[in-house]
């Protein structure tokens, strides 16, 4: 070839690679509507013809074009509704940026030659490589989380809100709407945001959170920050179930996913020289704990590269419409595995009202990245051999009280503008008069409590309730607040029936000496009426509610209790804690209980029923969880076992007290989750007295009954109080959440989302010649449990409106007798359960 000819074609070369003049472009980015995750390798074409592309690996394209071939555009994605928008064909340059839903989109098995399911082979290798894929395989790793959790109200009819006299004068939050990120507009109003360190061992298996900074908008709570960092929150895919709430969903890739999901493989694609295998999974069965979505295997390791998993819309969840959850992950530096680098939680809330296509929604995002990674570091097994952090997650210092600059230099991505104006929108609203009005009114009604500044009173419903031996009772509690003292809390109350015409009443001090961990001292003096209640939870007789549930034809029994109370409490970090109290308590009964002149005076000065008690109780809680309030909290329970050892002295002559005793009793309870069939709770117990003499029943163990129609889950609702007493016993309760159960496979109650149960409980006692010849001859018709021990069983069915539960209990042993009324073997509760 000439000279002249190569460079004739050397110039024809370059202009066939120069961009035309009239070349139309068109640009945007394909993204899921619901978590805002970019989707990559999506599928784009004009409508009507063969023109098209697929999304890179960051979810954007980018046509270049001479002519636009169709004005409507189509994104088509397994799994996802199909998508079209409209093109402008007049303009040389335009962006379409796709927000796509995720479709009721069946994966209909197709038939291939030898009947070969390609995706089930894929997921045999994937449950094979587990082991070696996870993470917590490691001898031990440490990184640096950033989390942040957003919250923002949807449906906000604006004009509405703007001309309502009540809300009115908080028009100026509504200039935070974001009309732009989604195809609805939205109210960011709550944002908190963490950066911590997470260490991990795995032999023996420990972890530790150290909290670097931590920002809550509207809260200051220690145990809120902790339980907003990334511990709690930590979901690992290669587990065989994934939580959700308080539920259990069986992992797409579970050893037994095949059990649960039907798979299909949807796609394959290259990148940076690696393949990658895109494989599609949806729930076998309706209404099943199981996800919809796909996942991106790497085909040499078979790691998960992302899994974008969401909830079905049948899922037995409460005031849920939607939850999709999206985990990507990164290999190592040396390419000797992958590691979680970003985890997003999205979920839309409803709350109930008349007309749900007009309640106001929320919407909730948690977003999780994770850097500097370390992996089999001298670093973290130095940490956990030091006892400079011996909580399981640690709240530094500092933490609540980083600087802007400090946020700005160490979080992992910027806020937006519209999240950067949450933490002035809500400290605006804190110094509202108006608004601090509203948010006590809201607490009185949820709590019962109304804060007066030092003091607070409540709660309300015990200011009124009626009995037979008091008549008409009114009640007045108050209260001390942080504003008295941040570690000392008083309270008390007075209370005055007016047909015994008599004040009963109490007061209590609790002195928190150390709050982590926890270490207190408690006083108290009480004179009232035993009301039946014994824990957190349980419904007692003097209050408002208790009047009409009460069972027809039981006697209401009455005991007046004047007791001084002194204890001691000192926790560990391990999770062991001791209670020291020494208890002085006079029991004066009446009718129809025995009272105190069916029993011996010694004619030593000593009243027959009055006693003094020094008891220690050892408990072990191992990873117990809690909510710190003011200055009680509350439990979260422990995945593990929590067992109770108490023993109890009797001390005659102190104080009048008249008995020499032992008491030791013994309790074991947990909850086990059963995917996919639920969760247990089982409490097993038991206990023995030793005396050398008789001891009357207000010594004895009284086992609990319950004489109306509230069920209590603590105590045997078939049994009347008083009815069996003995003074060595073992029992147990066992109660088993199914979930959906029966009503799954019932096509038209499957939509109420109705759940099953059973329970089963049961004691066995004895009592000794002496204690009955005492207490079975004092004018009440005490039984014993000798010769048979009492079991009571249930059914029924939870969540019915999502919050009332119905028992249907029958009494197995010891069989009513003839004459007994069938009342006396079948009862019907209700309750109400407010649950996700």
């Amino acid at each position: 070839m000439t000279g002249r000819k190569r460079t004739i074609a050397l110039i024809f070369c370059i202009i066939s690679f120069l961009p035309i003049s009239a070349q139309y472009k068109i640009s945007g980015k394909v993204k899921d509507a619901h978590t805002q995750e970019l989707i990559p390798f999506a599928t784009l074409q004009f409508v009507g013809t063969n023109t098209g592309m697929v999304t890179d690996a960051e979810g954007s394209f980018l046509f270049e074009l001479p002519a636009i071939p169709s004005d409507s555009l189509m994104v088509r994605v397994m799994g996802y509704q199909r998508t079209v928008l409209f093109v402008d064909k007049s303009l040389k340059e335009q962006t379409l940026n796709f927000e796509i839903s995720r479709g009721d989109v069946s994966l209909k098995q197709h038939e291939v030659k030898a009947n070969v399911n390609f995706a089930l082979i894929l997921l045999r290798h994937i449950i094979r490589r587990k082991p070696y894929n996870n993470y917590d395989r490691l001898s031990n790793y440490r990184y640096e989380i950033y989390n942040k959790l957003e919250l923002d109200i949807k449906n906000l009819n604006t004009t509405k809100l703007s001309r309502n006299r009540f809300t009115k004068p908080f028009s100026f939050i509504l200039q935070n709407i974001d009309s732009t990120s989604e195809t609805k507009p939205f109210l960011p109003v709550f944002l908190t945001e963490s950066i911590s360190d997470y260490y991990f061992q795995r032999s023996p298996k420990k972890t530790k959170e150290i909290i670097k900074a931590s920002r809550t908008s509207g809260l200051d709570n220690e145990s809120v920050s902790k339980f907003l960092g990334g511990m709690y929150q930590n979901i690992n895919i290669y587990d065989n179930n994934i939580p959700v709430f308080d539920k259990s969903f069986a992992s797409p890739i579970s050893s037994n996913g095949a059990l649960y999901y039907t798979y299909r493989i949807t796609d394959t694609q290259y990148v940076n020289q690696q393949r990658f295998i895109k494989m599609n999974f949806q729930p076998r069965r309706k209404g099943e704990n199981a996800f919809i979505g796909e996942m991106w295997v790497q085909d040499s390791t078979y790691a998960i590269q992302k899994m974008t998993m969401s909830v079905p819309g049948d899922a037995n969840i409460n005031f849920v419409r939607k939850i999709s959850m999206v985990q990507e992950y990164k290999p190592f530096p040396d390419s000797s595995g992958w590691f979680l680098a970003k985890d997003k939680f999205v979920v839309d809330f409803w709350t109930p009202g008349l007309k749900p296509t007009k309640t106001m929604d929320f919407i909730g995002r948690k977003t999780t990245t994770y850097e500097k990674v370390m992996v089999n570091d001298t670093s973290v097994t130095n940490l956990f051999t030091e006892k400079r952090y011996p909580e399981n997650i640690v709240l530094t210092d500092s933490a609540r009280f980083r600087s802007e600059s400090f946020w700005d230099s160490t979080r992992h991505e910027g806020l937006t503008k519209n999240e950067q104006s949450i933490y002035k929108m809500v400290d605006t609203l804190q110094k509202m008069p108006l608004f601090q009005k509203y948010s006590n009114t809201i607490r009185f009604l949820a709590t019962g409590y109304k804060p007066f500044g030092m003091l607070e009173w409540g709660p309300y419903w015990y200011v009124f309730s009626q009995n037979r031996l008091e008549g008409f009772r009114t009640r007045l509690d108050l209260g001390t607040t942080p504003k008295f003292a941040k570690d000392l809390y008083l309270n008390g109350y007075l209370a005055y029936g007016f047909t015994d015409q008599h004040f009963k009443g109490k007061m209590s001090a609790l002195w928190l000496l150390k709050r982590h961990p926890r270490m207190y001292v408690y006083g108290s003096f009480i004179r009232d009426l035993d009301n039946g209640a014994n824990y957190y939870d349980e419904v007692g007789t003097d209050n408002i509610f208790s009047l009409a549930i009460r069972k027809p034809g039981v006697p209401q029994k009455f005991m007046l209790i004047d007791e001084k109370r002194a204890e001691f409490y000192k926790e560990y970090f391990s999770g062991f804690s001791h209670h020291l109290s020494v208890v002085h308590k006079q029991f004066m009964p009446f009718a129809p209980l025995p009272t105190g002149t069916f029993f011996p005076h010694n004619g030593d000065g000593l009243d027959p029923l009055t006693n003094m008690e020094v008891a220690v109780k050892l408990r072990y809680a191992f990873r117990e969880e809690f909510l710190e309030g003011n200055y009680y909290r509350y439990s979260l329970g422990s995945k593990f076992p929590i067992v109770e050892v108490k023993y109890s002295l009797g001390l005659k002559g102190v104080l009048k007290s008249n008995y020499n005793y032992h008491k030791a009793s013994f309790t074991v309870s947990d909850y086990v989750k059963t995917p996919p069939f639920g969760h247990i709770y089982y409490n097993f117990f038991a206990g023995k007295i030793f005396s050398n003499g008789a001891l009357p029943y207000t010594m004895l163990e009284i086992h609990p009954g319950n004489e109306i129609y509230y069920y209590n889950k603590y105590a045997f609702n078939m049994m009347n109080r008083y009815e069996f007493i003995s003074d060595q016993y073992a029992g147990f309760n066992i109660e088993h959440t199914i979930g959906s159960g029966i009503f799954n496979y019932i096509p038209g109650v499957r939509k109420l989302k109705f759940r099953q149960f059973w329970t089963a409980k049961g004691v066995i006692g004895k009592l000794s010649e002496a204690n009955k010849s005492l207490n079975l001859t004092a004018g009440y018709p005490f039984k014993t449990l000798e010769g048979s021990p009492y079991i009571e069983l249930g059914t029924g069915v939870e969540n019915i409106f999502k919050f009332l539960r119905v028992d249907f209990v029958w009494r197995v042993a010891p069989k009513p007798l003839p004459f007994e009324a069938y009342e006396r073997r079948f009862g019907i509760f209700g309750s109400f359960k407010l649950q996700f």
